[in-house]
């Protein structure tokens, strides 16, 4: 390679797992007594990556899901969905956001699937989870990131 040849951009997908995963139904069996089915739905999604070796990257997407009726909790998933990801070549910041979007964007179908299928095994309807713009999260994380740094800078010149 030359000197002014930009090194050859590598992302693959090393291997993709459950890393930590839970189902608990607190209400059981009075949980399957509700006639109409109208459950709230409450979503925690997180995301983090660390470095595992060279090129390797550990990408986790943490999903929490309680689903209760009348302020009672019928059943909660959790599922920690990790991959493990080649990246080599890339600038800081496409890592940041490869690691940030498109890797959760590869990880989210696994862990949705895992949802509805363990909310069948349950005993409960299945739990189908929309589509989430992990593009959009990323940028609205950035810009986050973005004014808080400006504000730490006002604050450090007014003091």
């Amino acid at each position: 390679m030359s000197e002014n040849q930009e090194p050859q951009k590598q992302f693959a997908i090393q291997k993709l797992y459950i890393k930590d995963a839970s189902f608990e139904s607190p209400s059981t069996p009075q949980s399957f007594v509700y006639k109409k089915w109208e459950p709230k739905i409450d979503l925690n999604l997180t995301n983090e990556h660390k470095q595992a070796e060279g090129d390797s990257y550990e990408v986790e997407l943490r999903l929490t899901v309680t689903v209760s009726m009348e302020g009672q909790t019928l059943f909660l998933i959790e599922i920690h969905q990790a991959g493990l990801f080649t990246l080599a070549g890339f600038s800081d910041e496409e890592r940041r956001y490869l690691l940030g979007s498109q890797c959760m964007n590869i990880l989210f179908p696994y862990a949705r699937e895992f949802i509805s299928e363990t909310s069948v095994r349950g005993g409960f309807p299945p739990l189908v989870l929309q589509p989430v713009n992990f593009d959009a999260l990323y940028q609205q994380h950035l810009q986050r990131k973005k004014a808080e740094q400006e504000s730490a800078e006002t604050r450090t010149r007014v003091n």
